[in-house]
C-alpha cells in the first residue's frame, strides 16, 4: 500500500504558482502536436494548416471542458455563482465537454479551409491518449477523482483527503485511457479500412467510453451528484452515449469504405 502526499504545486516563485495540472495540459498538448506533425499527418496541405488549427483546438478544449463541467457536473452551483465559471484555476473540467468543444472548432476550421473535419478529428484521436495520460497523472498528484475504499496491495492513502486506503482510479485511467488506448489506435493505424476519415474517431470513442465506464465503478462519484440513473455516475451515463456515437460512426464509415471498394471492382 502507498501514501499519496504530493504537493499539487510544481513550481512556486514568490506568490506565483505553477501546478502539475497546468503542466500536464501543456506537456500533453505539445507532445500531441509533435506526434501529429511527425507521425500522423501525411497530407501536405493538412500539415500546413495544422499549426493554425492547434490554437483553435486549445480554445475548444478549455472552453468546452469548462462549460461541460458547469452543465453536466455542477450546474446549480454555477447558476448561482456565475462569475465562478471563469475561475478555471480552481479546478473543474469535463473530458466530454472538452471533446464537444474540439468537435465544434474542428468543424468550423475544416469548413473554413475546405477540408473534411474528420481529417482533423482522426489526428486528434490518435494523440488524445497522450494528453489523457498526463491529465490523469496530474489528477493523482492533486489527490482528486480518487477511488473507492479498497483493501488491495496497490491501494493508496490520499492524506489530503482522509485516512482511508483507496483504489488509485486516476492511475487506472492513465493506464487504460492513455497507454492502452494509444496502443490500440496504433494497431489500427495501418489497417486499410482505417483510411476512411472518421473511422479512427469512432474507434477512439468506443474504447475510451468502455474504459471510462468500467473504471468509474472504482471511482468515487462527484460529491454534488452522487449516483444517478440505474446507480450510475454522470461520467458513466455520458460515456454510454459517446459509446453509441462511436459505434454508429465506426459502422457508417466502414460501410462507406466497403461501398467505395465495391465501386472499383
Amino acid at each position: 500500500m502507498f501514501i499519496n502526499n504530493f504537493d499539487p504545486v510544481a513550481i512556486q516563485f514568490f506568490s506565483i504558482e505553477i501546478r502539475w495540472y497546468s503542466l500536464a495540459y501543456i506537456v500533453g498538448i505539445l507532445l500531441g502536436w509533435i506526434l501529429s506533425k511527425k507521425i500522423f499527418i501525411s497530407d501536405t496541405k493538412l500539415n500546413e494548416k495544422f499549426d493554425d488549427y492547434i490554437t483553435y483546438l486549445i480554445l475548444g478544449l478549455i472552453i468546452g471542458g469548462r462549460l461541460g463541467y458547469v452543465l453536466f457536473y455542477n450546474f446549480n452551483f454555477y447558476l448561482n455563482n456565475l462569475f465562478d465559471i471563469f475561475k478555471i484555476w480552481q479546478g473543474g473540467m469535463s473530458f466530454h465537454g472538452g471533446l464537444v468543444g474540439i468537435v465544434i472548432v474542428s468543424i468550423w476550421f475544416a469548413k473554413k479551409n475546405n477540408h473534411n473535419p474528420f481529417n482533423y478529428l482522426d489526428i486528434v484521436s490518435y494523440v488524445a491518449p497522450v494528453g489523457i495520460f498526463f491529465g490523469r497523472i496530474a489528477n493523482f498528484i492533486n489527490s482528486e477523482l480518487y477511488g473507492i475504499e479498497a483493501n488491495i496491495p496497490w491501494a493508496v492513502k490520499f492524506v489530503h483527503v482522509d485516512n482511508l486506503y483507496r483504489h488509485p482510479s486516476q492511475l487506472y485511467e492513465a493506464l487504460f485511457e492513455g497507454i492502452v488506448l494509444f496502443l490500440i489506435l496504433l494497431y489500427f493505424k495501418n489497417k486499410s479500412f482505417v483510411k476512411t476519415p472518421g473511422f479512427v474517431s469512432g474507434i477512439f470513442l468506443i474504447f475510451y467510453s468502455i474504459f471510462r465506464f468500467f473504471i468509474e465503478f472504482f471511482r468515487v462519484p462527484d460529491e454534488q451528484l452522487g449516483y444517478l440513473l440505474f446507480n450510475l455516475t454522470m461520467g458513466q451515463i455520458i460515456s454510454f452515449f459517446s459509446l453509441i456515437i462511436g459505434c454508429y460512426l465506426t459502422i457508417i464509415k466502414y460501410e462507406v469504405k466497403k461501398d467505395t471498394q465495391s465501386t472499383f471492382r
